[in-house]
């Protein structure tokens, strides 16, 4: 599947980009940079997409195996390297999950299944990036 994507900058560190679907998005830079903080870093972007591709799974797997979720967040905490590049080294994708009766182990099994066989940011950035998960259910 070919997918395709476009930045264009619009001065300093400021750029705006669009993906092949048509949606767009403020990319920015901190002050210290040049950058004139009015958008998301190009690096947070990166975190997002890994975040979403994963909880499209995990959202996905749970509601075939019937499990009747009220809400799924994935939360993302990150090291990047000291040197260039500054690669992620460490990602960990922190899920709530909300509902009735969500069985731990369920959600275990498509925590998983996301990691190794569906999230393809994930598994592509455990490339450089040791990519680990945990969760909690709330009733």
């Amino acid at each position: 599947m070919k997918m395709n994507a476009s930045v264009k900058w619009v001065d300093g560190m400021h750029m705006v980009g669009e993906s092949g679907s048509g949606h767009a998005v403020v990319m920015d830079g901190p002050v210290e940079f040049g950058g004139k903080d009015l958008g998301i870093r190009p690096m947070e972007m990166l975190l997002l997409g890994v975040a979403g591709c994963t909880t499209v799974d995990v959202v996905g797997t749970l509601e075939k195996m019937r499990e009747k979720l009220s809400d799924c967040q994935a939360q993302v905490s990150a090291v990047r390297s000291d040197e260039y590049p500054k690669v992620f080294t460490k990602i960990h994708i922190h899920f709530i999950i909300k509902g009735e009766q969500i069985n731990h182990s369920k959600v275990e099994k498509a925590i998983k299944l996301s990691a190794e066989k569906y999230c393809s940011a994930s598994i592509m950035l455990g490339k450089t990036a040791s990519v680990t998960h945990d969760f909690e259910i709330i009733e």
